[in-house]
């Protein structure tokens, strides 16, 4: 090891929690890129599966400042929430995919929010005219059989492996520190 790598960074709890992090924080941006440049409104089920993304970001970038504090038993606690929620998030797209796949219903929402395709200076049915309802029973885009859906459930599962191993990392070194 390098004289300037200090060795809680080096450790596989950070090296874990960090994979999490830029796997997290890359797969939140590359659904806004494929929503903002792509042009694919996300429908309701879309939107709740970012909810993993937003709350585990941020907390994996604590969990990460804490084992460089040494303080592994927080960060560990702080990595398996976020694994429990990437794994929780992971369930939310396979219901998702499901729900594209026609395997089962979706919710009464399915038909997803308005969006206005432009914003006509006009009646009703103007208005109406210009909307486009965003389904979430039906997948806009595909790569090798999966949707969006599918590839967060994968996303999701890699995270959430790394976030558990992170943790699991973390309190074994915690022992190994404390009996020292």
């Amino acid at each position: 090891m390098s004289p300037d790598v200090h060795p809680l960074t080096a450790s596989a709890a950070y090296r874990a929690g960090a994979f999490a992090f830029v796997l997290a924080l890359a797969g939140i941006l590359a659904a806004i890129a494929f929503e903002r440049i792509g042009g694919y409104a996300p429908c309701e089920l879309c939107l709740m599966q970012r909810w993993a993304y937003y709350a585990g970001i941020p907390a994996l970038f604590v969990a990460l400042a804490l084992v460089a504090a040494g303080q592994l038993r927080w960060s560990a606690l702080l990595l398996f929430t976020v694994a429990l929620a990437f794994l929780a998030n992971a369930g939310l797209g396979v219901y998702h995919a499901g729900v594209e796949w026609k395997f089962w219903p979706g919710p009464e929402t399915c038909s997803g929010p308005l969006q206005p395709l432009a914003s006509p200076a006009g009646g009703l049915l103007q208005s109406l005219e210009g909307t486009r309802v965003i389904r979430c029973d039906d997948a806009p885009w595909r790569l090798f059989g999966l949707s969006f859906a599918g590839w967060n459930v994968v996303l999701s599962l890699v995270i959430f492996l790394a976030a558990f191993q992170g943790a699991v990392a973390a309190v074994r070194r915690s022992k190994v520190i404390h009996s020292l």
